[in-house]
């Protein structure tokens, strides 16, 4: 399979011989990077294409530099994997907020790209009249609001995704339970299809460089406590 030319040090398995004759076909490197994980793991055998080969046909010297050329790849191939997963992941949470038109409840127009808090990290909360656990959730964070607030410094954001018949709701619920948030109206759902939410309460974290750095659906009794968590650790000096 190979040519059986011996190296100027033989025993060593560290480099390959030179010379022309003593060069492995690129195609044959390639084939020997789809082996099995035993011959990744110097086995005795290894596949190329649909053909068994036996591994004691080629020199220990090739063998040993075969093997070191296949996890060297490997090693270089998971490096690029990792870092695309790096890229990727990252461009996903660090996105910035979209550009859509919302209302608050005065009428005011609010273009939610323009949403901030002065330099410091705030939270959007999606929730609805109707959602149960969404007034669980800001209830919670009602009672411990102003101490985050002297602690931190963080903003409240509560998105309402009630449809245009219910939105005169909204504005009861939020006086009657004494929310001292800043309200937006979403009727249309444009915010909540820009990040494909499927269910509420759905609430994000932004930095105060309006970066998107955490996301989390649904709620039970204590998760309030996650979120200032998270906020606590952006103002970290």
């Amino acid at each position: 399979m190979f040519n059986e030319k011996p190296s100027a040090k033989p025993g060593t398995i560290g480099r390959w011989p030179k010379g022309k004759a003593n060069r492995v076909p690129r195609v044959k490197v390639l084939n020997y990077l789809k082996i099995s994980f035993e011959a990744l793991f110097c086995s005795k055998t290894c596949r190329i294409k649909k053909n068994i080969v036996p591994l004691q046909s080629v020199s220990g010297e090739k063998y040993g530099y075969l093997c070191q050329t296949i996890i060297k790849r490997f090693k270089n191939m998971k490096r690029f994997l990792l870092f695309i997963m790096f890229v990727v992941c990252g461009m996903g949470v660090m996105a910035q907020l979209p550009k859509v038109v919302l209302k608050d409840m005065h009428g005011k127009e609010v273009s939610t790209d323009t949403l901030s808090n002065q330099g410091k990290p705030f939270i959007i909360d999606f929730f609805a009249t109707w959602c149960k656990p969404c007034n669980r959730e800001l209830d919670a964070i009602s009672e411990v609001y102003e101490d985050w607030q002297q602690e931190t410094g963080v903003k409240i954001i509560a998105v309402s995704i009630d449809q245009a018949h219910n939105i005169n709701k909204v504005k009861p619920l939020v006086d009657s339970h004494g929310w001292d948030y800043e309200v937006l109206l979403d009727p249309n759902g444009d915010l909540k299809r820009a990040f494909s939410i499927q269910m509420i309460p759905y609430v994000l974290i932004v930095d105060g460089q309006g970066n998107i750095v955490y996301k989390h659906q649904g709620y039970t009794d204590g998760a309030e406590e996650e979120l200032i968590e998270k906020v606590r650790e952006l103002i970290k000096p």
